[in-house]
């Protein structure tokens, strides 16, 4: 699934969409639904991403650098998540007698 993750950016531009499907901001769901769900609005601007647009290569990066940065945030999500499992799993064989 990690090495498809770059479709979420090729997919739109080849149907000419403007994001990722579901990746919408209060802006672009009151464009398509007329309306912000007062959730989404209260919470919106809680959490910045550390790597905004997948991309640490200023506003405008190529489309060839941010499927790197996409398919290179999918795998650094995998670890992150096999590790914490791995940890937690340790922990549990310690504390399991």
């Amino acid at each position: 699934m990690a090495l498809l993750s770059p479709l979420g950016l090729l997919l739109p531009k080849f149907f000419k969409a403007e994001e990722a499907w579901g990746e919408w901001g209060p802006g672009t769901l009151q464009r398509l639904l007329g309306y912000v769900p007062q959730g989404l609005r209260r919470t919106a601007d809680l959490w910045k991403a550390p790597l905004a647009d997948y991309s640490a290569n200023g506003d405008h990066p190529s489309l060839l650098f941010q499927i790197a940065w996409y398919g290179l945030s999918a795998f650094l999500g995998l670890i992150l998540i096999v590790l914490v499992i791995y940890i937690l799993m340790r922990y549990a064989a310690r504390h399991d007698n």
